[in-house]
C-alpha cells in the first residue's frame, strides 16, 4: 500500500472545528489478504475460501469486517489528520458494515470532526468526535462508525 502524505504540521485540538473533513488513502483488498486476516482473525467459511463463500448468505468470499476495520485504522493512520501524539482511541460507537467487501474493492476513508472538547481537568488537552466513513470504489458505504480520540492542545491556556 503505498503511504499517504502527511501535512508538513501536526494537527492540535486548536486546530479542529466542527464540520472540518479529512482524508485518507486507499488500499485494494485481494482474495489472499482476505483469506489470510480471516485465517488468523475470523475463520469463518465465506471469508476463508470461495468454496465455502458459496454455500453462504454471500454466496462469494467477503473480507470480515474486522479486516475493513483494520484497513480503516490504516488508512486514518496514515491520513491528513495527524495529532502530534498519534490517533489515541477513547471509544467507538455505532460501527456498521452496511455493505460487504469483496476481492479487488478499492477502500477509502473520510471522518468529519462532529464535536470539539477542551477537557476540563487536564489543559494540555481535549477530545474530539468524529464520523468515519469507508467506501469502495463505487462510493458505496462500507464501514460507518463515530469515534472519540484524544487530542494535545497546542495552546493549554486558550
Amino acid at each position: 500500500m503505498p503511504p499517504v502524505v502527511k501535512p508538513s504540521e501536526p494537527r492540535y485540538l486548536d486546530d479542529l472545528s466542527v464540520g472540518q473533513r479529512y482524508a485518507g488513502g486507499s488500499v485494494v483488498l485481494d482474495a489472499a489478504a482476505i483469506r489470510a486476516f480471516a485465517a488468523a482473525f475470523d475463520p469463518q467459511p465465506f471469508h476463508l475460501s470461495e468454496a465455502g463463500a458459496e454455500a453462504s448468505v454471500f454466496g462469494r468470499l467477503v473480507a470480515s469486517g474486522w479486516h475493513t476495520m483494520a484497513l480503516t485504522m490504516r488508512l486514518l493512520v496514515e491520513g491528513e489528520l495527524q495529532p502530534p501524539w498519534g490517533l489515541i482511541g477513547l471509544g467507538a460507537d455505532e460501527l456498521r458494515w452496511p455493505r460487504p467487501v469483496e476481492p479487488g474493492d478499492v477502500l477509502s476513508v473520510q471522518w468529519e470532526v462532529l464535536e470539539v472538547r477542551p477537557s476540563k481537568s487536564k489543559p494540555d488537552r481535549g477530545i474530539a468526535r468524529l464520523r468515519v466513513t469507508t467506501r469502495n470504489q463505487r462510493d458505496e458505504v462500507v464501514l460507518t462508525l463515530i469515534t472519540t480520540i484524544l487530542v494535545p492542545r497546542r495552546d493549554p491556556a486558550r
